[in-house]
């Protein structure tokens, strides 16, 4: 299930073809899911609930044809590694992947490794991927530490240009968004600006959240589903505690401070559906432009280009559709995070329960008329 299947409308632009990051044409995105065991937690041994997403940005080799990007940091409780260099340079210069907060490292490591066989290493070389995280161990044993370097070169190799599994997949596994199973949720929208269209692409893990704060299309859907109707999982640690990482991706030719500032919009699209950005909350956000493909050398000198850029670029005063796009396609993505999620049981019996579509329907068949909306104490 997936909103736009609801009916659920968020802003005026028109969706995507796949209603995806992945219709951004080179944009590839992959999933390995691991889920293994039940019971109680026996760290080391399970039970396991958690996976791997890789984004690609390109379908060739990102650390020698980079894109322009920028980042935003909402709250800063989180990790996304490789952040500094594109701050600092502007520049994506290799792949993206999402994964549980103590998997960062192995994953990174891998992309690494993999990069390195790719290209043929010399030996001297540095390479600085982008590993984003969120917390699973509400249902994962995520002590234990069971993503592998398989799984990472799984995720890689599956990533494809086509639909993007939604839910509890890949990094996504183990997630929780506003007291209902959440994980993975993508979205797009189309643009056009001066005549030509753009797509701008949205892909976010969504473990983010409180219930009574959940609003959807506007309406005070946490509100109206409370953890007395479906319960949020016994475990875990508060309310709100979790995290956020969304990864945007544009053919817009934007310029790295553009990028940054599209980056920046993700906050509200978090916001309509009732994030606050709270205190224990990674919600950190990139975003790239795929236009700059080809037109900016690496640094390492090696290629024989010249030292000066030519570039195509939008005027700022031209960016305003893209800050909606990406607003408008990142609420949407966490609603499908959610509609996209099973009921999942994970250690120690904890379960974080699905989005019930039929209740949904009838919220907005029904129940979301004003003086059916139960007011805050």
């Amino acid at each position: 299930m997936r909103a736009s299947e609801l009916g659920l409308q968020f802003g005026s632009l028109e969706r995507g073809r796949l209603n995806a990051i992945t219709d951004v044409p080179g944009v590839l995105v992959g999933h390995s899911t691991v889920i293994e065991g039940d019971g109680d937690l026996h760290v080391g041994r399970g039970p396991v609930r958690t996976g791997v997403t890789v984004i690609r940005p390109h379908d060739g080799e990102p650390f020698s044809e980079p894109v322009f990007g920028g980042f935003h940091r909402l709250n800063g409780n989180g990790e996304f590694t490789g952040i500094h260099w594109v701050e600092e340079s502007g520049l994506v210069t290799g792949d993206i992947a999402l994964t549980n907060t103590h998997s960062v490292g192995v994953v990174r490591d891998t992309l690494v490794d993999m990069t390195a066989t790719r290209l043929g290493s010399r030996g001297d070389e540095w390479f600085l991927p982008l590993v984003g995280e969120t917390w699973d161990g509400v249902l994962n044993d995520i002590v234990g530490q069971h993503v592998t370097p398989r799984h990472v070169r799984e995720a890689w190799g599956y990533a494809h240009s086509g639909p993007v599994a939604e839910g509890s997949v890949g990094g996504g596994t183990g997630m929780i968004c506003h007291g209902f199973k959440g994980g993975i949720g993508t979205s797009s929208r189309v643009v056009a600006i001066g005549g030509t269209e753009y797509t701008v692409g949205v892909l976010l893990q969504a473990n983010h959240g409180r219930r009574e704060r959940l609003t959807i299309a506007g309406v005070p859907v946490g509100r109206l589903i409370p953890d007395a109707e479906v319960p949020v999982p016994h475990s875990a640690p508060g309310q709100g505690a979790g995290s956020v990482i969304g990864v945007i991706a544009t053919d817009a030719p934007l310029l790295p401070h553009q990028c940054r500032r599209l980056a920046q919009r993700a906050g509200l699209g978090i916001a309509r559906c009732g994030a606050v950005g709270e205190h224990s909350s990674g919600d950190l956000f990139l975003a790239f432009s795929t236009a700059s493909r080809g037109s900016i050398p690496p640094d390492d000198g090696h290629d024989g280009r010249a030292d000066r850029l030519t570039l195509d670029a939008l005027a700022n005063r031209a960016v305003g559709q893209l800050f909606d796009a990406v607003v408008d396609a990142t609420e949407e993505a966490v609603v499908n995070a959610m509609l996209g999620a099973t009921t999942m049981t994970g250690r120690d019996g904890a379960t974080a329960h699905a989005m019930p579509h039929d209740r949904l329907r009838e919220i907005f068949d029904t129940d979301a008329s004003p003086e059916r909306i139960p007011q805050e104490r």
